[in-house]
């Protein structure tokens, strides 16, 4: 009996231990559990891990730009503003701004807290040294075209203007440090939106020019003022990106460290994401079944469109009723919603849907609809009419292409539908990666070439002047008068309704042309881990925002 009340008493007294132990832990792993969903908690290692498709082709804000670069360079650089979590322009060195009456002189304030990393002041001077060196003749930028309303700029860049050279006649001025006067030529409806853009930026006059021609082409020849700076940056393999703590809001960004690696092939990121080394993949269309019903997957549709650059020079090509058989000659619905089957719409159109409504609060896409629409027998019919008028039966031509599986399958199934449906047409695929391929492209080096293009700003314009004859990324020899007189006519049209008329009237000549062959508006289909939070994408400007995200376990 009393073995058995000492075994009983031991038992209960074993069973207390356990028990205690046992709610010990669970409140031990709560608090842990409450501390690392706090993305200010130490033990929170808020580190996210992203894949790219290609390399950073330049780091520097007045060089020539694709979509990866001005993600990256909206990391460690700000603007006057920068694009916020709902799209709009937020506060970014500039704390505020004031507008004159008649919409063409704006006046920002800067804030006297933003430095760059090496500690000098952002000021005033900063913008105006970027800016002037983007519009200077000596050292124009790429994107200076996106700057020609400020005034006097377009007479500084005509040789045949007295102003011609004169960047000190340019509309900007310092008001002090920390004031900035900005005058255009007529008042620009998304002028603000344009102060998020990379080549809006401001550069560091000392700093940039104590490198000479090596700056921004390594990690060390670069200052920062955005809320990361670039650690590392690896050609070929990837870059990280860690937290600025001399950011002026150091205290909303809560990653500590971005890991970016370079991965070109789906099936790859996909074991990646899998094994938790990468917290986001993209998703290419074999892999949209597999997925879709999982809690972590989201589709979006982009204001970006892709079409088929044409080389207008080239003898086949020059011919109009050619290019409208190749535009028309092609079964666009099914290359959205099987090849690329991730949320994209076929496009016959340039401006893509969603982009911006005009004043009547109707999207652009209302006005003209669709244009050039799939028909195989039309196709045909220009088809014969051209090789006629060419005197030839046989047409080759290569597609330059991305060198991505995503690009592969969409240019494979656009030539094997016009080898299908064009008797007579020869194409060869050229696939080059990123750097390579815009190479090729800025040199007008292809016949077609598979590519896109994704809204600087909020404005049909953004997508109508690409093709202006001579503009920096026409890039396919293609002239228009018309389409030229159109979007001149449309930059110093003050009536919002007649100007947007006169958008849309450009976009037509330009289908009827052919002076692109659209293929698809971008959708996106994606894979985001639970616990990574406030990750933003973006419409126009940068694609994403990483200084509001964090990571909640």
């Amino acid at each position: 009996m009393k073995k058995k009340v000492l075994f009983s008493f031991m038992l209960l007294f074993s069973l207390m231990i356990i028990l205690t132990g046992c709610y010990g832990k669970d409140e031990a792993n709560e608090t842990e559990g409450e501390k690392a969903s706090d993305p200010n908690s130490s033990t929170t290692e808020q580190v996210l891990n992203l894949s790219a498709s290609g390399d950073l082709t330049t780091m520097s804000s007045l060089g020539s730009l694709d979509a990866l670069a001005v993600t990256a360079m909206n990391s460690v650089y700000e603007g006057l503003y920068r694009i916020g979590p709902e799209n709009e322009a937020v506060p970014g060195i500039a704390e505020s701004h004031e507008i004159s009456k008649d919409g063409k002189t704006y006046t920002f304030k800067l804030r006297k807290d933003a430095v760059w990393s090496n500690d000098a002041p952002v000021t005033a001077h900063d913008f105006i040294y970027a800016w002037s060196k983007a519009i200077n003749p000596e050292t124009q930028a790429v994107y200076s075209y996106l700057m020609l309303d400020i005034k006097n700029a377009v007479k500084i860049q005509d040789k045949n203007d007295t102003l011609y050279g004169k960047i000190d006649q340019l509309g900007i001025k310092a008001v002090d440090d920390y004031t900035l006067e900005i005058e255009l030529e007529r008042p620009i409806p998304y002028f603000l939106s344009l102060t998020t853009y990379a080549p809006f930026f401001p550069q560091n006059e000392e700093f940039t020019e104590a490198q000479g021609d090596q700056y921004a082409l390594e990690t060390d020849k670069m200052i920062y003022n955005g809320p990361f700076i670039l650690e590392s940056w690896k050609q070929g393999q990837g870059w990280k990106f860690k937290k600025n703590e001399k950011y002026w809001d150091k205290d909303t960004v809560k990653l500590t460290t971005i890991n970016q690696k370079i991965v070109k092939d789906t099936a790859t990121a996909m074991n990646l994401y899998e094994a938790n080394e990468i917290d986001t993949a993209t998703l290419s269309s074999e892999f949209v079944d597999q997925y879709k019903d999982s809690p972590e997957f989201s589709t979006f549709l982009k204001p970006n469109t892709y079409f088929l650059r044409i080389n207008h020079e080239n003898k086949y090509l020059s011919n109009q009723n050619i290019r409208k058989a190749i535009d028309m000659g092609w079964d666009k619905e099914a290359m959205a919603n099987v090849i690329m089957k991730n949320g994209s719409i076929a496009a016959y159109f340039l401006v893509p849907e969603g982009l911006s409504s005009g004043p009547d609060g109707k999207d652009f896409r209302d006005g003209n609809g669709d244009m050039n629409k799939t028909d195989i027998s039309k196709a045909q019919e220009y088809w014969a009419k051209g090789l006629k008028e060419l005197g030839t039966d046989k047409v080759t031509l290569e597609i330059l292409s991305y060198d991505t599986a995503q690009a592969k399958s969409a240019v494979e199934y656009i030539k094997n539908q016009l080898e299908k449906n064009l008797e007579g047409i020869k194409l060869t695929i050229n696939m080059q990666p990123n750097k390579q391929k815009l190479a090729l492209e800025a040199k007008v080096d292809f016949d077609l070439d598979y590519g896109g293009w994704g809204p600087d700003y909020q404005d049909p314009m953004t997508y109508i002047e690409l093709f202006e004859t001579g503009a920096p990324y026409n890039q396919s020899n293609y002239s228009n008068s018309s389409v030229d007189k159109l979007i001149k006519e449309a930059r110093v049209t003050v009536d919002s309704k007649k100007r947007w008329e006169i958008l849309q009237q450009a976009e037509k000549l330009m289908l009827d042309d052919v002076a692109f062959a659209p293929t698809y508006q971008v959708g996106i289909s994606r894979l985001t881990k639970p616990y990574v939070k406030n990750l933003y994408e973006h419409p126009f400007s940068a694609d994403m925002s990483y200084k509001w995200a964090y990571i909640e376990k």
